[in-house]
């Protein structure tokens, strides 16, 4: 069988997220029949988290996933993907809710924070259900361990259901292995620009549903907003 790895030590945002298209695409094309995605990522983006975990459900191959240190937030939705699903031994799980960011100076009305509100309740349900048909629980329970800031050892998430098998073993002698987000000289590096003194650096406020909710019902409504839902 022709197996490919990738080793993904990264947040999940926009540049990370294509970077591991990228690759599976490459992979694809060389006609392997099981893909390997190792993960330790503190979360991200729920949408580029999502849309990673439907394209690997929805791959033409065998695909096993493996948590190497910590898989949190948006993260544990890509880890579902697997068809098969590991941990390494000294490793954590974070199930939780997701947020809104706002950030910038777009002005944004009512009927716009409605729709924000409107879409975080939608990508919170898409990620329960997510884990909950992994481990076939209940989308409530799995909602409010969400609610909860769950947090597993390798032991619980197995369990749980989250997990088939605790192992140390990643991958064999002369793997095909390719990097996102580690190595400076990979193509499929990512930068974070760190703000130089004098700079401004933008305000983040973080906000639950129930805070944008309240925010779109407040009197007296905040213009100079943009949003990214992130888990």
């Amino acid at each position: 069988m022709k197996e490919a790895y990738i080793r993904f030590m990264a947040p999940v945002i926009p540049q990370t997220a294509n970077a591991l298209f990228q690759i599976i695409d490459a992979k694809l094309k060389q006609k392997i029949e099981r893909l390997h995605v190792m993960i330790s990522s503190p979360g991200g983006s729920v949408f580029h988290g999502l849309s990673v975990h439907n394209f690997l459900k929805g791959a033409p191959i065998e695909v096993y996933t493996y948590n190497f240190g910590s898989v949190d937030s948006i993260g544990v939705v890509i880890f579902c993907a697997g068809d098969r699903r590991f941990s390494v031994p000294h490793a954590r799980f974070l199930i939780h809710g997701v947020q809104i960011n706002f950030q910038g100076n777009h002005s944004l009305d009512e009927k716009g924070l409605e729709e924000k509100l409107k879409g975080l309740q939608i990508d919170y349900q898409n990620i329960a259900r997510v884990i909950a048909d992994t481990v076939q629980k209940p989308a409530h329970k799995v909602q409010d361990d969400m609610n909860n800031r769950t947090t597993l050892t390798p032991q619980e998430a197995k369990n749980y259901g989250l997990v088939h098998e605790i192992k140390p073993d990643l991958f064999p002698i002369g793997a095909d292995l390719s990097v996102v987000g580690e190595s400076v000289s990979q193509p499929q590096q990512f930068q974070v620009q760190v703000p130089q003194p004098g700079m401004p650096v933008p305000q983040v406020r973080h906000m639950t549903a129930p805070d944008v909710k309240a925010f779109t019902q407040s009197a007296s409504l905040h213009y100079g907003t943009s949003f990214e839902t992130v888990s």
